[in-house]
Order: C-alpha cells, then structure tokens, then sequence
C-alpha cells in the first residue's frame, strides 16, 4: 500500500444503524479486516452480487438503539445474520458457536471504518455477472480463517 493509499484512522466509536435508523450499534474498538463475500446466501440476502463485512474485537460490539426490533436469520450451516425487522436493514452477523465473533455489514456503518476489503470469499459461488475483480487480493473459494486474510495491522 502506498503512502497516498493509506486508510484514515477510524472515529471511535464506530456507529452504524439501519435503513430506518431505528437500530444502531457501536463498536468501541478498531475493526479487525473485512472480506468481500460471494457466496449465494449474501447474494440471496443483500440481492446483489456480494456482501462486504467487517470482524470486530471480541467485546467491542454493541446495539445502542432499537435492540426489540433486531431479528436475525438463523441458517443450519453458517452465521446468523441480523436485521432491523422495521426497515429490513442488515447490520452485523455472528457466529453461533461464539457469540463473541460477530462482523458488522460494512455499509451499515455511518463514517470511516478504517478497513478495506482484504480479501475475496466464497468466490467458487461468485454470480457471472459479477465476478471477483482480478485486484491483487487473496481469493478464496470457501470461508477463510482470518489469520489467512491480510488485516493491514
């Protein structure tokens, strides 16, 4: 990364909310890394061809408004994905084998994140209309580990 291409330091803390602005959340700590995801449940949920998340420090997430109108969707096989049941707006996903990890969706975030996509995942479910650009980073056809992606720390 060049000097011109240095991501700003991020406000803390973090804020972010919904469509409706109903439900909000904070994150009281810089963001871990965010990943580019092509699987067809993002593509399913978001109706485009991808979902950019951001991983968060363990303890550092929490909902500040709006927490009876969060609702999540809770897939056999994955994380459960969280939203604002007045707007539909999609704002974190965690995993329900440690309540601890969660990610918020990069475009439910108010201001500066202070992270760039780092890495492209389940890029083996990509749709053909929108394929994974060919931008340097790490392609991974499944969920990698995050010690796999690049976090620029």
């Amino acid at each position: 990364m060049s000097e011109s291409d240095e991501v700003p330091e991020p406000a803390l803390p973090l804020t972010g909310g919904c469509c409706c602005e109903r439900a909000r959340f904070e994150v009281s700590a810089p963001l871990l890394g965010a990943a580019a995801c092509y699987c067809k449940r993002c593509q399913r949920r978001t109706g485009t061809g991808f979902s950019v998340t951001a991983l968060t420090l363990p303890g550092s997430f929490r909902i500040t408004a709006g927490e009876e109108l969060v609702r999540a969707y809770a897939p056999d096989d994955g994380w459960r994905k969280s939203f604002c049941s007045a707007c539909g707006g999609h704002l974190f996903t965690s995993n329900p084998e440690n309540e601890e990890l969660i990610a918020v969706r990069m475009g439910a975030i108010d201001g500066e994140p202070g992270v760039r996509v780092g890495a492209h995942q389940f890029t083996r479910y990509a749709a053909p209309w929108a394929p994974p650009p060919d931008d340097g980073l790490p392609h991974f056809p499944e969920r990698p580990g995050w010690s796999q992606v690049d976090t620029g720390a």
